[in-house]
């Protein structure tokens, strides 16, 4: 079985922008290639699981996302870093989803697909639903980053939060994700 890290994408990769449609608008956030290029040295896969609402909204389309998405991996492409697979849910938040997080299903979907320990892995995010996706996934821990919505919910989340790791970024959580094998 493989160890994965499974990773948000708006808020953790590159700066939060409100419903991002357009790639040249894409800001990685410092020190991100190095810091996965690590994980992937470790013998890590990396996957992204991200909720897409603003597609369900009309408010970008699909190939838009899609855009997004190649200009994030060729960014960090750069540093040799590869994701095994982006997992994104499209649909609007009122509507059913069968990975839309917190649902798990893309984490259970990377385990039967690609071999994935789920007990050996991790989740980074920005939001209590990256984190409550880990939890609900059975990973070895979750972490929320500091980065996109992270600082704010930090100081907001109480009792929720005792589970997770709160660490101020990717290089951050890569360097506790490495002590912690």
């Amino acid at each position: 079985m493989k160890r994965a890290v499974f990773l948000d994408r708006d808020g953790t990769l590159i700066e939060e922008k409100v419903y991002l449609a357009d790639p040249d608008k894409v800001v990685i956030f410092p020190g991100t290639g190095p810091a996965l290029r690590r994980l992937m040295d470790a013998g890590f896969l990396l996957f992204v699981v991200t909720n897409q609402s603003g597609i369900g909204r009309g408010y970008y389309t699909l190939d838009d996302m899609h855009h997004v998405n190649a200009r994030v991996s060729e960014l960090l492409a750069k540093d040799g870093v590869r994701f095994e697979k982006i997992y994104f849910a499209p649909e609007h938040p009122e509507e059913p989803s069968r990975g839309r997080k917190p649902s798990p299903q893309f984490l259970f979907d990377a385990r039967d697909e690609f071999g994935v320990d789920l007990a050996q892995s991790y989740m980074i995010g920005d939001k209590l639903i990256d984190l409550e996706c880990g939890w609900n996934a059975g990973l070895k821990q979750s972490i929320l980053v500091r980065t996109g919505y992270g600082a704010e919910f930090d100081g907001t989340g109480g009792d929720r939060l005792k589970r997770a790791e709160i660490l101020d970024g990717l290089a951050a959580a890569a360097d506790f994700i490495l002590k912690s094998r």
